[in-house]
């Protein structure tokens, strides 16, 4: 595609060069004297420029120049060390293969001051496993910082340095932000810092199942601003000079700016940034409720009478959205006065809610308008594995991680299904016991009980026999499923 593009461009290239250059000669002086009627032409001559013509491009030039000055003391650049094992042979053969040994990788990227006493909001993928940071000021002063807390499902980290009396960039509103409105990015491309580029927002809201491995927050502003490598975790600021989003990734074949680049609003930010300046860690709010969006089908599936909402589709026993009362199938259409247009909008919002806070929940009910408040746990591994809980052949299992897995005397535990419970003369009660630990199922690894119904119906309809492997304590064991 790029060399079609380049080939393209080339040819366009030849036909303009070609215009330009038989304009010239058809206009030369000598052709003109020639040609009677070319001395009735009179000769072109460039209108002076007015003070209108160019007095919208020099207030925007000035406004740019001034949000540049405004907001360039409280952008740094950010310079990662990193040390790496390499050359390691196998394990109990150093005296063979000699000491592993160890070098440094070094990175730079870009974040904002936010406050005065010395907080900066950057990236998490700029400050990932980073062993030291160094800060550096728009003075060009360098000073080591620490990494207060990190959270990979929006990408975003807190770093410290000790400093006071900084400049930190005030915070916009990203929400009323629209598209095709001006911003300017700044940051460190490239290693250039305090490198100023100018674009609109080009999109809003925009979701690409690229953080958290797929599964993280999202809303990113779309922009046409350049961003490069470097620009990681630097502002994105209005006109105002006001911060609207973190700039954060591009979408490029080449790995350079092709004018899509994406920033996490600080609507999405903010919450992130007070929870880990005040606990050191992310805490977000938990509903307990699956969300879908409204579709033909699900308008067919649950008979719907809303148009426009989010639809709770099952509900976690015991959870906050089952005992305020909500029901499968309720449409919740705002949230504290927000309208809520898709789960996405409606998953980071709670997301972004203390837990203990109340919501109100602006709910369509088969056609009837009701209001619900809601009290919010916190969202934590444990409550989440609920959601991937399910009962397979008379067990209950939930996903093993270190917090279920300390549960049944496990340390940390990173895969695999943890038997919860047993049905009386179920299969499973058979064979299995409570804290058996399925960690593989036809040679699959089962991430879900949902999945591990897949594996076994299809073994069924296929007529072949399944083995699992099991933990139990501290010894493994073969079962035989038969069909």
């Amino acid at each position: 595609m790029q060399q079609n593009w380049k080939q393209l461009t080339g040819a366009l290239g030849a036909m303009l060069v070609g215009s330009l250059v038989t304009g010239v000669v058809m206009t030369s002086p000598g052709f003109l004297r020639n040609d009677p009627l070319a001395q009735e032409i009179p000769a072109a001559r460039p209108k002076p420029l007015r003070g209108q013509d160019v007095g919208a491009a020099r207030d925007l030039s000035t406004a740019f120049r001034n949000v540049s000055e405004r907001i360039r003391p409280s952008v740094v650049s950010i310079n990662t060390t990193q040390t790496e094992v390499v050359g390691r042979g196998p394990r109990g053969f150093e005296e063979f293969f000699g000491a592993p040994s160890r070098r440094e990788a070094s990175g730079t990227g870009s974040g904002v001051i936010v406050r005065a006493d010395g907080y900066i909001l950057t990236n998490n993928h700029v400050v990932e496993g980073a062993d030291r940071l160094e800060v550096e000021f728009s003075d060009g002063s360098k000073i080591d910082g620490r990494i207060v807390g990190t959270d990979p499902q929006t990408d975003l980290a807190v770093v410290k340095v000790d400093r006071e009396g900084l400049t930190p960039a005030g915070f916009g509103d990203s929400d009323a932000i629209q598209v095709g409105d001006w911003v300017l990015a700044i940051g460190s491309p490239f290693g250039l810092d305090q490198t100023v580029t100018a674009g609109i927002i080009s999109g809003k809201n925009r979701v690409r199942r690229i953080v958290g491995e797929g599964d993280g927050f999202e809303d990113f502003l779309q922009t046409d601003a350049a961003i490069n490598p470097g620009n990681s975790g630097g502002p994105l600021v209005n006109l105002n000079g006001e911060l609207v989003g973190i700039n954060t990734a591009i979408m490029s074949r080449s790995g350079s700016s092709a004018g899509i680049g994406f920033a996490i609003p600080v609507s999405l930010a903010q919450p992130v940034l007070d929870s880990i300046v005040k606990f050191g860690t992310v805490r977000r709010g938990f509903l307990g409720a699956s969300l879908d969006n409204i579709t033909p089908e699900t308008v067919r599936e649950y008979n719907l009478k809303a148009s426009k909402g989010v639809i709770i589709r099952t509900l976690l026993d015991g959870m906050p959205a089952q005992q305020a009362g909500m029901r499968e199938g309720d449409v919740v259409v705002a949230i504290d006065g927000k309208p809520m247009s898709n789960s996405d909008q409606m998953r980071n919002y709670v997301a972004s809610q203390p837990p203990g806070d109340s919501m109100l929940m602006d709910v369509n009910r088969g056609g009837r308008s009701i209001r619900v408040k809601v009290d919010l746990r916190e969202r934590t591994d444990e409550v989440m594995a609920q959601f991937r809980a399910g009962e397979v052949l008379g067990a209950r299992l939930v996903p093993a991680n270190p917090t279920t897995s300390a549960k049944y005397g496990y340390q940390n535990l990173e895969s695999g299904l943890i038997v919860t419970a047993l049905k009386d003369g179920s299969v499973a009660a058979g064979q299995l016991e409570v804290g058996d630990v399925i960690e593989r199922v036809a040679g699959v690894a089962p991430a879900s009980a949902q999945e591990l119904q897949l594996i076994l119906r299809e073994a069924s309809r296929r007529g072949r026999p399944v083995q699992l492997v099991i933990r139990r304590g501290n010894e493994r064991m073969l079962l035989r499923l038969e069909n």
